[in-house]
């Protein structure tokens, strides 16, 4: 079965793909449609709607939680590549990983064989012997490495 964020990442996707590319939703209606609180829903959005995924989230205050939701230009696959370095912190969740390379499978920026190479180098099982409080940061530094190299044309 689905997790509830995936189920929430789908409804909304859908809900911009029937729109061209933008919609706007109401935070408190999305959660009561998924059976689930609002905060639930701000989740989804930080983690699967940011700019490095592709997206431009405008939140309106005062206007019952109304939320803009638009599908980002299409950039060449090297400037999204590069977004999604730029946008990545010091430290990496695998999670976060995997959604990061999901969104750039789904987007044609990189093929799925390159993606199962970085998440493989990446992964809690490649980085085992690492000390669990400095993983993240391991992680995140082999993510933007192997990144930039599939930038190389």
């Amino acid at each position: 079965m689905a997790r509830l964020v995936d189920v929430i990442e789908l409804m909304i996707k859908e809900m911009i793909d029937e729109n061209n590319g933008s919609a706007v939703i109401s935070r408190s209606m999305l959660a009561e449609k998924a059976n689930c609180v609002p905060s639930q829903i701000t989740y989804v959005l930080s983690t699967r709607f940011s700019s490095g995924n592709g997206y431009i989230v405008e939140s309106r205050r005062g206007g019952g939680g109304q939320i803009t939701i638009t599908r980002a230009q299409p950039m060449s696959k090297r400037d999204y590549i590069r977004s999604v370095v730029e946008a990545i912190g010091l430290d990496l969740t695998q999670q976060q990983a995997k959604i990061l390379l999901n969104n750039a499978i789904s987007i044609g920026a990189i093929s799925e064989r390159e993606g199962a190479a970085v998440m493989a180098s990446v992964s809690d099982r490649a980085l085992a012997r690492i000390e669990s409080d400095i993983r993240s940061v391991v992680r995140a530094d082999i993510f933007k490495n192997a990144l930039v190299a599939l930038m190389v044309d």
